[in-house]
């Protein structure tokens, strides 16, 4: 599933219940695509929204996230600050391309 960086409006970074990391990183992605007219939104692995143009979440719920929001690119990464996945979407977003997920 692939994506072009022109055509993303909105990431949501799904979470399990309670993890506040995902809440810092959802903030982190907001301060690094501000100006973008990308919008970046929280919410339960379960509850991903019809109207997202990418997934972010933890590897552990990589296969959730599949099956909540299927057909949507999914960016799963290890660690919840400066992960190389997020990093790269961040860039890809900013300066043009395509997010292979």
């Amino acid at each position: 599933m692939a994506i072009d960086s022109k055509d993303i409006h909105k990431i949501i970074v799904a979470c399990d219940a309670g993890m506040g990391s995902s809440v810092m990183l959802a903030s982190t992605l907001k301060k690094q695509l501000k100006g973008t007219g990308v919008t970046v939104e929280h919410t339960p692995v379960n509850s991903i929204p019809e109207d997202a143009d990418v997934v972010v979440c933890h590897t552990g719920l990589a296969a959730r996230a599949k099956a909540a929001a299927p057909g949507k690119p999914l960016v799963s990464f290890q660690i919840f600050l400066g992960d190389p996945a997020v990093t790269k979407l961040v860039n890809t977003i900013k300066n043009g391309g395509t997010v292979d997920a």
